[in-house]
């Protein structure tokens, strides 16, 4: 077990309150993809980050981010560190992260049951409720009534999906 000293869960705290560059409504602690922050010396740490995928462009924004807002509160040398070892999971989103989601009009990622691969349905295009509450919901509405327009949005992790009740697009953001 990894102890943590009071200034590296404080430092935590600093880097997790940086706002993600393609969703700015959610900080790296909701979304989250900063996982330690270890002091290396009187005035050097080192932060750990997970990118939501291998090769997410994002990752460099955050880096940079990351190292203003530490160095801003008097840390000299701070080296931002890219762990792919656990992979990121969108069940590594906060209850508050998945909030902020909704009502900013993105669909939060569906809470998997299972851990392990997500698996990818090729099938129907359009969800409705089922008996396990699985159905994409429409951020604005509510509606388990969804179809999906394209696997892919403004984002590689979100998917553009239509409400069939308000008749509203929105964002899904895909589990992974």
């Amino acid at each position: 077990m990894v102890t943590v000293t009071p200034l590296e869960a404080e430092l935590l705290e600093l880097a997790g309150s940086v706002p993600d560059p393609e969703l700015p409504v959610l900080t790296l602690h909701e979304l989250g993809v900063v996982r330690a922050v270890r002091v290396r010396g009187a005035d050097a740490v080192e932060v750990e980050l997970t990118p939501t995928y291998t090769g997410c462009p994002a990752i460099e924004a955050m880096s940079a981010d990351i190292e203003r807002v530490l160095r801003g509160h008097g840390i000299r040398e701070v080296s931002v560190r890219t762990v792919l070892s656990p992979a990121w999971s969108t069940d590594d989103i906060t209850d508050e992260g998945r909030r902020k989601l909704r009502e900013f009009g993105i669909a939060p990622p569906r809470v998997r049951l299972a851990s392990g691969p997500v698996t990818v349905q090729l099938g129907t295009t359009r969800t409705a409720e089922d008996p396990d509450g699985d159905a994409v919901r429409c951020p604005h509405c509510g509606s388990a009534d969804t179809e999906l327009l394209s696997r892919f949005s403004s984002t590689a992790c979100k998917a553009l999906r239509r409400c069939l009740a308000c008749r509203e697009p929105f964002d899904h953001f895909k589990e992974l």
